[in-house]
């Protein structure tokens, strides 16, 4: 049997659930099924027998990085080749980078399909009017945080992206 999996940082509260309402609002179904966060891996399928082996070299990786502080400001966008509206992240962007890199060699996830670009998805495949929205709507928000930090997740048919494991930075 096989399982999808992704590895992520997740975005804390208070701000994680209000972009998460955000994205609600905006029209995009995926909101209930995808908590905020910065993905490091994209989705996944692994055989059920390779999770712990795939968990180990998870905990092996995090253990040579420090935690570090990123910061979210403004909006972006992909369009028009994705239709996708995005939270920017403005510091931390060199570390996650390199923690992505990292984590994509440690679980052999294949390279992003476009160049790695580090954000949290507000509306995605939703009309142009509603990402316009978006766009304009969190254009001034802000916040920062320290990323201690990752998660794996796994993907539930019925509850969406549910973390499982936590693997602590350094």
């Amino acid at each position: 049997m096989t399982i999808t999996v992704g590895v992520s940082i997740a975005i804390p509260e208070p701000y994680g659930e209000a972009l998460r309402d955000k994205r609600r609002s905006f029209g995009d179904e995926m909101a209930d099924r995808i908590p905020s966060h910065i993905t490091l891996a994209p989705p996944l399928v692994v055989d059920d027998d390779g999770i712990e082996s795939l968990t180990e070299d998870l905990r092996e990786l995090t253990e040579v990085f420090s935690s570090f502080r990123v910061s979210l400001l403004g909006t972006g966008t992909f369009r028009p080749i994705s239709p996708v509206v995005f939270i920017a992240v403005s510091e931390g962007i060199a570390q996650i980078e390199t923690l992505a890199e990292g984590v994509r060699k440690a679980i052999g996830a294949p390279d992003p399909e476009f160049p790695f670009h580090p954000h949290v998805t507000i509306a995605h495949n939703v009309p142009d009017a509603a990402l316009d929205a978006a766009l304009n709507d969190l254009i001034d928000f802000r916040c920062s945080f320290e990323v201690d930090a990752i998660h794996l997740y796994v993907d539930d048919p019925a509850q969406g992206w549910l973390p499982t494991s936590t693997f602590p930075l350094g």
